[in-house]
């Protein structure tokens, strides 16, 4: 049986620099020699990793006319999308011995329904139990930035059903992205630099868990 790949996750605010700092990922990891001699890198998301999840989005960020959920049905959606998330693509990936790279996981749902949608932090524990089966990345990184800086960023772009949410909402998540880090040992490092000092300092972050390892930050 190949030895467990490894399960790698990027979090923060929207305009943090994650799909950058992912697709420099995509690129470095498979030569960096940190995974195993036929280990394969999947890049992935939430919501939206799977052909359900992909719906689940739809109707998450960009739901039709006045079909937006409540915030509990929200809270629910999420859930779904991971449960069949991890059963189809992420723990068979693991499995196999494959590294996994997800933009987002449970942490999101703690940051914006919890702390942001004020949900039962306690209820959102047990649902993240029930659809990961107890599942968890080894290592979870959050790119951290002002909500000023990430407005800035964001720019004119169209934001969709979450981003819309208002300045006090933003205000409340980044709020709990620094406390779920502080309170689960994730990596926080500092976005408000370049791409390339961010991209070391992750690559640092990942190649310390491959202790022995030739990969090279």
């Amino acid at each position: 049986m190949p030895k467990r790949g490894r399960f790698l996750v990027l979090e923060g605010i929207d305009g943090c620099g994650k799909t950058t700092q992912i697709e420099r990922l995509r690129r470095w990891l498979p030569h960096s020699g940190l995974m195993p001699p036929g280990a394969e890198l999947l890049v992935t998301r939430e919501p939206g990793g799977t052909p359900l999840g992909q719906a689940l989005r739809q109707q998450l960020l960009h739901p039709p006319g006045d079909g937006a959920p409540c915030s509990t049905a929200e809270l629910l959606l999420y859930a779904a999308d991971r449960a069949q998330h991890v059963q189809e693509r992420i723990r068979p990936a693991l499995e196999a011995g494959h590294w996994v790279l997800c933009d987002r996981f449970s942490g999101s749902t703690a940051a914006y329904q919890g702390y942001g949608r004020g949900l039962s932090l306690e209820l959102i524990e047990q649902l993240t139990l029930v659809a990961t089966g107890g599942l968890q990345p080894d290592l979870t990184v959050l790119l951290e930035i002002p909500l000023e800086e990430s407005l800035r960023r964001r720019g004119h772009r169209d934001a969709d059903r979450i981003e819309s949410a208002g300045e006090a909402f933003l205000a409340r998540v980044c709020a709990g992205f620094a406390a779920l880090a502080a309170e689960g040992g994730w990596r926080r490092l500092d976005a408000h630099r370049s791409p390339e000092q961010v991209g070391a300092d992750l690559q640092a972050a990942i190649a310390a868990l491959v202790p022995g390892s030739s990969g090279q930050p």
